[in-house]
């Protein structure tokens, strides 16, 4: 008793619980589930996935059905056979579960995160289901399903980490190396190669991910691309991304901007590859963080080739381009089946600074092509006039967005004739992107070109 008083009296070191999270091994026991029901029916099928040797009752059970129970789940409303179960499952020594009917539960069934040996149960005491499974959503969105396979290895490695390695601080430092490692290389299976490696402590090679962060809207990054960053332990990132996709990576990462801005100072692609490199070579998990896809424009070939000569894993995680979140915020499609048959995605400007000079316009003229210009700033007007020399008809549709799919996002719309002139009021700095073809002439009408309407 003056143990129970002193802990009584410990300052409380945990907010109160609703349920207590426990997490019950069934493999070989028994478990009873009485109902038709498609909750008794789901109920049964966890227990088995869980080992349970399951007894499935449709219609009517007696209490000799409930011998040796471990668990007994029921789905009845009637109040006195309710309680008669749960009196007669007591006397078996099994837990109960009263489907839908919390206040007879002994235990719940929560929502559950598999990846197993990796499994996540989440509760809301049975007042807000939906919202357990939105959670459980958001968090399948952040578990690689690789996990599981590191889990495993996890399993089998601890005894004979024991008896490789006597010292508990240097059984720690493997099991940090491990982690390290999992969520790094969650994408593949570990071996036999990866244990001896990590018990050794040798210092991995890093990893470089080259990750789309799509054209502003951080809503659009993909699944694979925010596991990316939460998994990264350095990021290297460009102008065109936003705070609010930095925000999705682990707070613990190094953020480097290496941002290369048209016709103004940057970093030169070199350096961004000798970093990227020399990262990498020192065991870091590097995200090359990139605006819109990193395979559109976006110097990747670049990158690839540098890692791949220093012997560095690299992948990609593509991401949704400028052109199709442009044409998505402004409701109409990059292709339609009687007015543009292809597109065509065109950089506004070389290496140099300049119009490329090898521009096919034969395809830009091509009436059934939708031609996306990228970066135009300093060039449309050369690119607009080339185009009707060349023969595109002047009265093509056009349109110029500016911070697509941004809160700020504002547009002009026009015809190829006049867009040059039109896009000169679009906001100083913001990155552009030209939309030229019949498939234009859907663009949603707004924003800025109202605002010139008026003014005219």
């Amino acid at each position: 008793m003056s143990e129970l008083r002193a802990l009584k009296t410990t300052p409380a070191r945990i907010a109160p619980l609703a349920s207590l999270p426990l997490f019950h091994k069934l493999a070989g026991r028994k478990a009873v589930v009485v109902g038709a029901s498609q909750g008794a029916l789901w109920k049964a099928e966890l227990l088995e996935a869980a080992g349970a040797e399951v007894l499935v009752r449709r219609d009517g059970w007696t209490a000799a059905d409930l011998d040796g129970a471990a668990v007994a789940v029921a789905d009845i409303a009637d109040d006195g056979e309710a309680g008669r179960f749960i009196e007669a499952a007591h006397a078996a020594g099994a837990v109960v579960n009263i489907i839908d009917r919390t206040e007879y539960c002994d235990v719940t069934f929560g929502t559950i995160v598999n990846r197993s040996p990796v499994v996540l149960g989440i509760s809301t005491d049975g007042g807000a289901p939906m919202l357990g499974r939105s959670i459980r959503a958001r968090i399948e969105a952040m578990l690689p399903r690789g996990l599981s396979a590191w889990a495993e290895a996890a399993k089998a490695w601890r005894p004979r980490l024991k008896q490789r390695i006597a010292g508990f601080a240097d059984r720690r430092a493997f099991w940090e190396r491990f982690v390290r490692r999992a969520w790094a290389d969650a994408d593949r299976a570990p071996g036999e190669a990866d244990f001896h490696a990590l018990a050794d402590g040798v210092q991995a090679k890093g990893s470089v991910t080259l990750v789309g962060a799509g054209p502003g809207d951080p809503d659009l990054l993909t699944m694979k691309a925010v596991r990316a960053l939460q998994a990264a332990t350095v990021i290297l990132y460009d102008d065109l991304v936003g705070p609010e996709a930095l925000e999705l990576a682990r707070r613990e990462a190094t953020r480097i901007a290496v941002g290369k801005k048209g016709h103004g100072p940057s970093c030169k692609q070199s350096e961004i590859n000798a970093r990227i490199v020399a990262l990498a070579l020192a065991g870091e998990t590097v995200v090359r963080l990139k605006g819109g896809d990193p395979m559109i424009f976006g110097r990747a070939t670049e990158e690839i080739e540098a890692c791949k000569a220093a012997g560095i894993p690299v992948s990609i995680v593509p991401g949704i381009s400028a052109a199709q979140g442009a044409a998505a915020s402004l409701g109409f499609s990059l292709t339609e089946r009687k007015a543009a048959r292809s597109v065509r995605f065109v950089t506004g400007h070389g290496a140099d600074g300049k119009l490329p000079q090898d521009i096919d316009w034969a395809g830009v003229a091509d009436p059934a092509v939708t031609t996306v210009l990228y970066m135009p700033r300093k060039t449309l007007a050369e690119f607009a006039r080339e185009a009707l020399e060349r023969g595109l008809d002047p009265a093509t549709p056009a349109a110029a967005i500016a911070s697509a799919t941004r809160p700020e996002q504002t547009h002009v719309t026009g015809t190829i004739v006049n867009i040059a002139t039109l896009a000169q009021v679009l906001p100083a700095g913001a990155p552009v992107i030209v939309i030229i073809g019949r498939v234009a002439r859907n663009a949603a009408a707004g924003g800025l070109q109202n605002l010139l309407s008026e003014a005219a």
